[in-house]
Parts: structure tokens; C-alpha cells; sequence
């Protein structure tokens, strides 16, 4: 019986994978990456042609053992690592490690773990391709550059624990640019007139927005302006000059990928993107399905081409047809085009078996993960539905020498809104619009006319829904560094949030200055988008590594060098809090570090007392009467905890209620079961509960909806 090692870099895939291949198939993990530059050097000969330093990574000594002996009782070694430039260096390195020749035909990849894709996979194993691996190593050596040279000059000249990188760098840069944007913005007032109408046989009121004239649009600048067409305006008959009638289709969005999943769970989910690429993670890996086994339930979560294969799209239409009837399915499949910077070598996001419907499998699924893959699902259905319709009216009134505007449309066919409605970023969506019968020539009856003055507004700050779509549009990174750039950039202190919105700290600004000042093309959009390119290029054989890397280095070794001497030090005060240091009576500071903000004590190195900085959640400690805090695990999960620990043992995973329990005046706590919210006491000797009627009854409002 022939034996078979099948390597992955998750073990979360392999009770997937084991049940597709069954016994004959070792499946082993390598825990993502195996080799890589050390920590404590840059790793990077620059005199030798940029030859890389890989080392074993630290803790995974036991992990090659294993892989190493396993290999040798191997009839057959498939390298069955993710899809994509990382995926096929890490592919590289274990083949590096386990002697595996180059040329061999080891590496498989699929893009969904499904039987099918699994066992074709299998069938046609090739070589790893040494473009991806190269076009990964190019950009780690880059990185690794642009980090460990300019990372200690702002260590030295403003703080320890700054860092500084090729996409980080910009990403502040561009909130730091919109705060500024904001700040100059120097409003300009405009004017709006609204005229309500309504036919003079009955009917309903509805609104005329001032036009111009018959020959021009008037833009209306001011008060007197306005107050002058007021004048002309009295006593004149508002007639119907024009009306046009119309239609208006609206298809359906694309399929996901990676940047539109991240951008719509924000907007949709309020999810982070750290916390939707780790549920997208899950559901691709697979979820154990009551009855069935483990099951992966999306396609590869790493992509930017919005294609999909002809199988999918038949299944999809059967799927809809079924469900929806025949007139919700399009006489030809839908294909999206792809940018042009997009790579094609997965399809999009979407579900790996139409029978695995959300509602069916929601009882194996977290809440998280059916909220995702319920997005997932409708998306995906709706991209390959027919066009919404709408009926369309638009209506030109003559008042005197002017036009008046009357715009109506009323939704005809839903198609693919019956399932499913984009999200936007100003949280406005299209609604119908309903005018009365109206004939030309008619005349109305003005009900009244109301000059509104208005001021136009400064940009929004970004959310991470729209810096996710601003660092695509500016071809800035890959999809699958955006979460870890948002997630660095407020660890480091470089910028916050407010609510959902980004703004740049002191140290953010200082941190870009410098940057913008003796590190320009670091921070340019253009520049970072140009290397993107390179690096693509790279990959499809059409580019050198080392002469990308090369050309790169020659005009950035002479900023590293100005900027050593020409900056000075720069002190930056910590902020003071009323906090005391309970050891030596000191008021401690806020200070940044490698995870974000703590207290300390300015006093160091006489006194090195220090704490993170807690939140308090408005209400006392059941057991102690001390203050509850809000505090985060090791993996950062939010939590309650009295402020006394360790002398008092209080936490829980649930939220404080703003209600005490009537039994024994102790605080409630919020208890999420699916849609239903139990109050439930948060003294445990008591045992109160009762259901949260208000929250209850929205979720019911929402469910109707």
C-alpha cells in the first residue's frame, strides 16, 4: 500500500483534507512559515547581490523533526501549501529542508477544498515555480530593507519601538493627509430653491429643485442672488414643459475578493479586517457540518479577480431558478471584468457547494462565521442574478423665465435586491421616488418655495472600509496586507480610531514629517503602486528579483544617509495622566509600545512600575464593590474584570447591562444566544435572569426587514 505525505501550512485544513483523502495520505502541517531572516539582523547581504540569510524560525525545530521523518517513510511528498506567492515560497523552503529536488513535480495547489478540487490537484502535481518564490522574496527583502534602515533612525531621533515600512508608511501618510485636508478645508456656500407642487385635481405634494433655464444651469452662489429669483418667481404659473419617461437597470456587484469582502463586512458586519480574514480563514480551512464531517466552505480567501468557473456559474443558476423562478437568472451567465493590475490566478470569493445554504448549516457555524458566510453566500447568488428595474420619470416645470426639475422612479423588477443590496460608505441607499400623474402642458399648484442655504463639506475620515478601497485604488499593497498594515499602524500609536474613523496621532504626524521629508518616495502613492508592479512583474518571469531589489536600493541608500545627518533629535512629551503611581506618588504618563498604549511611571529607571491602561465599564465589582474594567486576552478578546485582581477573581466574557437585577441589586450582564439577548445577573450566587425585551424586539424589527 503506497504512503503518501501531503504537507500544508495550516493545521486547521486537516481534518478537511484527511477526510477527503482518507488512509493511504499522511497529512502534515507546517504552522505557515519555516524558514526565515532573523530577527536580530538584517539578514540581507546588500554587497553579495542581496542574498538572503534564511534561518529556521525560532520554535520550529520540533516541527521539521516530525516533518523530516515523516518524509522519509514517504512513497511520495506533495507540498499542498496556500495558492499564492507566500504559499509557494513556503513551499520552497520545505523543499530546501527535506531535500526535495526542484524539478521534482511536488507542489499541488487548489483553490477550494472541495473532493473534486482536491483529487484533480493530486492527478496534476508540478514544480515550484520559481517566479512566485522570487517575486515573495523580493518583496521580504524590500521590506526587511526599508524596516531595519529606517526603523532605528527613528528609534534614535524620537523613540525605541518605532517602526517604519513600505505599506504602513503610506497608509499613515494618507490618514495623516486627509486630517490635514479636513483641517485647510475652507467651506464654500451654496443654494438650494425647492418648489412643492402638487396637480390642481388632487394628488399628492411632491418636490421641484431649481434648474435654470431652458439654455443653462444656474448654480446658486448666495443670498441675493437667490432673493432675486425669488422676486421673478412671484405669481408665476409652474407649468409642465417636459416629461420623459424611462428605464434604468441596475446589475448586480461582482463576487468578491479579498479588498470588497473586507470593505463590505466593515460597512455591513462592523467587523475589523483582522476579524473578517480570520473568519474568511475558518470557512475556507473548513468547519465541522453536523452529520457530515469537516467541510471547507469557501473558495480561497486570497484573491483579486472577480472570475468565476463556468461550473459555479451553472450551479448558481440552477440554485437561482429554483429558488427565485426563471426571470431572476439572465439569458447569459455574467462575467465581471477584472482590473487590469488584477491577478487571474483564483477565482473569487465564493461558496463551494451550492447545497450548503446558510440557514442549513447554521447550527455548525459561530455567529460570526454564519454572518460572513451568509454575506458570502448573497453575494455571490445576487452577482449572478438579473438586473434591478426601475421605472423612470423626469419631469422639466416652467416657472417664468425658469426650469424646475421633478425626478421620480419607482422600483419595477427587483432581481437581484430581492436577495441582496451593496452597502455604501455614506450610508445612503436609493429609494423610490413616486410623482403623481402628470401630462405636458398642465398647470400645478404651488403649495410653497423654500431657499435653503448650504455649505459644502470636508472629506470624510477614513473608515476601514474606505481605506481598504483607497490603498486598492491607488494599487497600494496586496488585499491580504491590509488588515495586518491597520493593525500595525495602531499598535504602533501612529494613528486611532474615533468610533469607526481613523485619525493621526502627534507621533503619527512627527513619524510621516519625517518620512515625507528624507523619505519621499517611501510615502508616494505613485512610487509604491510602481514597485507593486514590479514585483507582479516579477512574478510572470518578466523581471529579475535582484535587479528590481537593486535599483531600489541604489537611490535609497542616499536617504538613508541624508536622514542620519540631518535629523536632530526630537522630544516629544508624554502625555500626563491623574493617575498616581501607587509606588513612588508620581502622576504616570501614556506611553507606546510594541502592543499599543500603557501607563508607566516617569520616574524610570528609579521606579519601573507600569500597567496597561484599562477602561473603566461604569459599574462596581459584584464581589468586592471595586471597579469593573474592560480588558482583552491574550488574544484579544474583550472581557470584563474587576480592577482588584488578583484579590478579586470577577470576569466575564459578557457585556454590563445599564439595568441593576431587582433581586439583589447587583449589575446585569448581556448574554447573546443567536438573535435572543437573556439579562442575566452578574452575581452568580443570585441566578436572576430575564430577556432583554428592547434588544429582543429590534432584532425582530430587523428580521422583518
Amino acid at each position: 500500500m503506497a504512503n503518501y505525505l501531503v504537507i500544508i501550512e495550516s493545521p486547521a485544513k486537516s481534518k478537511t483534507i484527511s477526510r477527503i483523502l482518507g488512509k493511504n495520505y499522511k497529512i502534515e502541517a507546517s504552522f505557515g512559515h519555516i524558514r526565515d531572516l532573523p530577527k536580530s539582523q538584517m539578514g540581507v547581504d546588500i554587497d553579495n547581490n542581496f542574498e538572503p540569510k534564511y534561518i529556521t524560525i525560532r520554535g520550529k525545530g520540533d516541527i521539521i523533526a516530525k516533518l523530516k521523518k515523516e518524509a522519509k517513510n514517504a512513497d511520495k511528498i506533495f507540498l499542498a501549501t496556500d495558492p499564492d506567492r507566500e504559499g509557494e515560497a513556503i513551499s520552497w523552503h520545505l523543499a530546501n529542508i527535506l531535500n526535495i529536488d526542484c524539478k521534482e513535480k511536488c507542489r499541488i495547489t487548489f483553490n477550494e477544498i472541495t473532493k473534486n478540487a482536491v483529487m484533480n490537484a493530486l492527478k496534476a502535481p508540478r514544480e515550484i515555480n520559481m517566479d512566485l518564490v522570487q517575486a515573495q522574496q523580493a518583496r521580504r527583502i524590500l521590506d526587511r530593507i526599508v524596516g531595519y534602515k529606517i526603523s532605528p533612525i527613528l528609534w534614535k531621533k524620537i523613540r525605541k519601538g518605532l517602526s517604519a515600512g513600505r505599506v504602513q508608511s503610506v497608509a499613515t501618510r494618507m490618514i495623516c493627509d486627509r486630517e490635514d485636508e479636513i483641517n485647510n478645508f475652507v467651506p464654500e456656500e451654496y443654494w438650494t430653491i425647492t418648489s412643492f407642487l402638487l396637480p390642481h385635481d388632487g394628488g399628492s405634494t411632491f418636490e421641484a429643485k431649481f434648474h435654470g433655464t431652458s439654455s443653462e444651469k444656474i448654480e446658486l452662489t448666495n443670498e441675493e442672488q437667490v432673493n432675486r429669483i425669488l422676486d421673478e418667481l412671484k405669481g408665476k404659473a409652474y407649468i409642465v414643459e417636459k416629461i420623459k419617461k424611462g428605464e434604468k437597470k441596475r446589475t448586480p456587484p461582482s463576487p468578491f475578493i479579498t479588498s470588497t469582502l473586507q470593505q463590505e463586512a466593515s460597512r455591513k458586519l462592523g467587523f475589523t479586517t483582522k476579524k473578517t480574514m480570520m473568519l474568511a480563514q475558518q470557512l475556507y480551512e473548513g468547519v465541522d457540518i453536523k452529520g457530515i464531517g469537516a467541510v471547507g466552505l469557501i473558495t480561497y480567501i486570497r484573491t483579486d479577480s472577480t472570475r468565476i468557473s463556468s461550473e459555479a456559474q451553472q450551479e448558481a443558476r440552477g440554485y437561482i431558478v429554483n429558488k427565485y423562478g426563471k426571470e431572476y437568472v439572465p439569458e447569459d451567465a455574467r462575467i465581471f471584468k477584472n482590473k487590469s493590475a488584477s491577478q487571474d490566478a483564483h477565482e473569487a470569493i465564493r461558496p463551494t457547494n451550492m447545497s450548503m445554504e446558510p440557514d442549513s448549516i447554521k447550527d455548525s457555524l459561530s455567529n460570526d462565521q454564519y454572518k460572513l458566510y451568509k454575506l458570502i453566500w448573497d453575494r455571490f447568488v445576487a452577482s449572478q442574478m438579473s438586473s434591478a428595474i426601475y421605472d423612470t420619470l423626469s419631469v422639466d416645470i416652467k416657472a417664468g423665465n425658469y426650469i424646475f426639475k421633478a425626478n421620480g422612479s419607482k422600483i419595477n423588477f427587483m432581481g437581484y435586491m430581492v436577495l441582496y443590496i451593496e452597502g455604501r460608505d455614506d450610508d445612503s441607499e436609493e429609494k423610490d421616488v413616486n410623482l403623481p400623474e402628470l401630462s405636458e402642458g398642465q398647470e400645478l399648484k404651488l403649495k410653497k418655495t423654500e431657499p435653503k442655504q448650504h455649505f459644502t463639506q470636508p472629506p470624510m475620515r477614513y473608515t476601514e472600509a474606505t481605506l481598504v478601497k483607497a490603498l486598492e485604488e491607488k494599487g497600494i499593497g496586496r488585499p491580504s496586507t491590509y488588515a495586518p498594515t491597520i493593525t500595525t499602524i495602531l499598535a504602533r500609536g501612529y494613528v486611532e480610531k474615533d468610533k469607526k474613523f481613523f485619525y493621526p496621532t502627534e507621533l503619527g504626524r512627527v513619524v510621516t514629517d519625517i518620512m515625507k521629508n528624507y523619505f519621499k518616495e517611501i510615502v508616494d502613492t505613485k512610487f509604491t503602486a510602481q514597485m507593486e508592479q514590479k514585483l507582479d512583474d516579477i512574478e510572470e518571469g518578466d523581471k529579475k528579483w535582484v535587479d528590481v531589489v537593486k535599483e531600489f536600493y541604489d537611490s535609497f541608500k542616499d536617504m538613508v544617509n541624508d536622514a542620519e545627518e540631518k535629523i536632530g533629535p526630537i522630544e516629544m512629551a508624554d502625555e500626563v495622566t491623574d493617575i498616581i503611581c501607587e509606588k513612588c506618588g508620581r502622576n504616570m504618563v501614556i506611553k507606546i509600545g510594541k502592543f499599543g498604549k500603557f501607563l508607566a511611571c516617569p520616574g524610570f529607571p528609579e521606579c519601573r512600575n507600569a500597567r496597561p491602561i484599562l477602561e473603566e465599564a461604569g459599574v462596581n465589582c459584584p464581589k468586592c464593590g471595586g471597579k469593573v474594567v474592560y480588558k482583552k486576552s491574550k488574544k484579544g478578546k474583550k472581557y470584563i474584570g474587576c480592577e482588584n485582581n488578583p484579590k478579586c477573581d470577577f470576569m466575564s466574557w459578557n457585556m454590563p447591562a445599564k439595568e441593576n437585577c431587582p433581586k439583589c441589586g447587583s449589575f446585569m450582564l448581556k448574554k447573546a444566544a443567536g438573535k435572543k439577548t437573556t439579562l442575566v445577573c452578574s452575581n452568580e450566587s443570585c441566578g436572576y435572569e430575564k430577556d432583554n425585551e428592547e434588544s429582543n424586539k429590534k432584532n425582530g424589527e430587523r428580521g422583518k426587514e
